[in-house]
């Protein structure tokens, strides 16, 4: 007998934004994806988008320190 599961989904991705701040890149990335997924009749309909999260950081250094914490937390 077939049953109905719910999965818990995340997707992780990087997007370069240029902006004036940290919280101006992640403002205008916040709101362009939230306003993709809410046009997105599968994504709203089949696959139920319920949040979108996000951190800004500058190339080099504060790229390298997001991924040690990256890394930190996959091995917790």
């Amino acid at each position: 007998m077939k049953m109905i599961y719910k999965v818990h989904w995340i997707v992780d991705g990087v997007a370069e934004i240029e902006a004036d701040s940290k919280e101006d890149a992640e403002k205008k990335l916040q709101e362009s994806l939230e306003d993709y997924v809410k046009n997105s009749k599968p994504l709203m309909d089949k696959f139920y988008a319920k949040s979108i999260q996000g951190t800004a950081y500058l190339p080099g250094h504060e790229e390298e320190n997001s991924e040690s914490n990256d890394k930190k937390k996959d091995q917790d």
